[in-house]
């Protein structure tokens, strides 16, 4: 491992001095792109206006007929956290801005498959609904819009991913997407956008921050927040038609819990925008101002909501909501965040939590066969291959990515791990899920091997960091032989280096509990890393504790202070370059900080 110190920007370091921030965390915000004090406010008016979100208003227009018009409406939701919190949202906030006949629908990720497909779209016909609404998936989801529409639902579709790409069909308008009900109502074409190749779904309308001609400053917004805009947009067009006024508006900020767990959760970009919408959140949290369901699964975490922090809701909050769609059915888990009754919301959290303990489970077991096959495929004290690819017949296919997940990071490989699928009449397919490396983009590797070998890959998609895929159980070996020549292509030496970024050394008078609970508070995560710091340290003791963590005793610029690396056994040096996070650990009622080691460059 090589660990690198991040540049800081000395103007903006004084820049925000001289505003008042605390130099560490002028210095921690310089060196992530911070410049002045205006990205660092956090206040519900410094939100993107949702004006500037293409299609909310036109979304807006058509969610306010349709209430004025008493019409049902069906959400199609996804099986993740953000699909999830997505959809509880979308139930709270419609029905605060009057919707009486308001239901929802997530697919099953084994039977279903992801987004909204043509017998999805039957099932919200079937129910009797006059509107579908998608959160978090439907801008490829050509056939479910196409089948939709024919059946007469009105379609608006709220998504974050990426559109489709292929050949052109119909071409959309200049804006980049047909204006709210002038897609042909049984049309099953998609509107290829200019000369690029996008493909978009003939829906109603479509909100997404990364559709052809939006300008939307955030594209990195989660799905979850894509929904919380159309309802601002909504609540200004239901104002303008004066149900009622800026006074008497119903209050979506109550909303802003869910939308910051399920932002945080789903790992996007934590850009301006973003920050603010999971710093309002926390507020809210801390406050104890949450859904019952949020408030239950802290206790079920054993977390307290008091001092949330990103931490809870990426590593305890939504790890519970997402095994319901792993393991489950993530009814239970949209259910626990759309209660308000504190009994059921006990109920169904502790039956998430339960479901996370399962999930554990399973992942150990799998992780274990997984890395016993990756150590199979070379020789001890060899490099790894630039690639890896796991199956095994019993591997659970909710549990893939999580499992590739771990092998890329053990060893600093894009990784592939890939199950049996489950689905009725789909037994000969083979469902995988990929996680890469900083350098190699995983959704155009699998572009490429789907062109070079045809046929392969029955279905594919994602991005560049994670993919996932569907191959016939024949055609494992020719995809994994794909991989491998598209990584020996892409890849060199320096890319296949880890590397930790870092924040350099830290000053001992920063040792400080108090500092440490300061840190805590802010928002970090995905495009916006946690305080990480590196320098050489006095190794004083090391032992292993509950059989896989290193705890550490180590002399930090001539200070004792304890430490430990979770999940690493092997024995450091007398003296090492340690990568490491601050945190405070209490022990008889005193306090102290703790170092939680990232890494070690020996």
């Amino acid at each position: 491992m090589h660990i690198t110190t991040r540049d800081v920007p000395p103007r903006s370091v004084w820049t925000l001095e001289q505003a008042g921030v605390h130099p560490l965390l002028a210095r921690l915000y310089a060196a992530r792109g911070v410049t002045g004090m205006d990205e660092l406010d956090e206040s519900l008016a410094k939100l993107l206006p949702p004006s500037s979100l293409l299609g909310a208003s036109e979304a807006a227009v058509l969610l306010a007929d349709a209430i004025a018009q008493d019409k049902k409406l069906c959400i199609v939701a996804d099986y993740d956290c953000d699909g999830a919190t997505a959809c509880a949202v979308a139930l709270r906030g419609l029905r605060l801005l009057g919707a009486r006949h308001v239901s929802y629908l997530v697919p099953d990720r084994v039977v279903d498959g992801y987004g909204l497909t043509a017998p999805i779209a039957q099932r919200v016909f079937d129910s009797g609904a006059d509107v579908l609404i998608t959160v978090d998936n439907g801008i490829a989801s050509m056939d479910g819009v196409a089948h939709a529409k024919k059946l007469g639902l009105q379609v608006l579709v709220t998504d974050h991913h990426l559109p489709a790409t292929g050949n052109a069909g119909v071409v959309a308008p200049p804006q980049g997407r047909p204006k709210a009900g002038t897609a042909p109502s049984g049309g099953s074409e998609p509107h290829a956008v200019g000369s690029v190749g996008v493909l978009l779904p003939n829906a109603d309308v479509i909100v997404n921050p990364n559709q052809p001609g939006c300008s939307f400053a955030s594209k990195s917004m989660a799905g979850v927040g894509v929904m919380f805009y159309v309802l601002l947009a909504l609540r200004s067009e239901l104002r303008n038609r004066g149900l009622f006024d800026a006074s008497n508006q119903p209050k979506l900020d109550a909303l802003l819990p869910l939308v910051a767990l399920g932002t945080v959760a789903d790992v996007v970009k934590l850009d301006a925008n973003n920050r603010r919408l999971v710093a309002q959140g926390l507020k809210r949290v801390r406050a104890g101002a949450m859904p019952a369901g949020l408030a239950a699964l802290f206790t079920a975490a054993g977390r307290k909501a008091t001092v949330a922090t990103t931490f809870d809701f990426g590593f305890a909050l939504g790890p519970r909501i997402n095994a319901a769609g792993r393991l489950s059915d993530m009814t239970l888990g949209i259910e626990c965040l759309q209660t308000d009754d504190a009994g059921r919301a006990d109920e169904l959290a502790k039956a998430l939590d339960g479901i996370n303990r399962e999930r554990r489970v399973i992942e150990g077991d799998m992780r274990e066969q997984a890395m016993d096959i990756v150590e199979s495929l070379f020789d001890e004290g060899d490099e790894p291959p630039p690639a890896i690819c796991v199956f095994d017949p019993d591997f659970h296919e909710g549990v893939v990515g999580i499992v590739a997940s771990r092998i890329k990071d053990k060893l600093h490989r894009p990784s592939f791990v890939f199950a049996a699928s489950q689905a009725p009449g789909k037994e000969h397919e083979l469902k995988g899920s990929g996680r890469s490396i900083p350098g190699f983009h995983l959704r155009d590797a699998l572009d490429l091997v789907a062109k070079r070998y045809p046929g392969v890959l029955l279905r594919f998609g994602g991005h560049a960091m994670a993919a996932g895929c569907t191959i016939h159980e024949d055609g494992l070996d020719a995809f994994e032989e794909g991989l491998t020549q598209v990584a020996q292509e892409w890849l060199d030496a320096a890319t296949l280096t880890r590397r930790l970024e870092t924040d350099g050394a830290l000053d001992p008078k920063y040792l400080r509990v108090d500092l440490v609970d300061t840190l805590h508070k802010e928002v970090w995560g995905q495009g916006f890393a946690p305080p990480t710091f590196s320098e050489e340290v006095e190794v004083l003791s090391q032992r292993l504790v509950g059989e896989k963590h290193l705890q550490l005793k180590l002399k930090h610029q001539g200070q004792p202070v304890d430490g430990i690396w979770f999940g690493h056994t092997e024995q450091l040096p007398a003296r090492v370059k340690l990568a490491f996070r601050l945190d405070a650990e209490e022990w008889n009622g005193v306090r102290k900080v703790k170092f939680l080691v990232e890494g070690a460059e020996v």
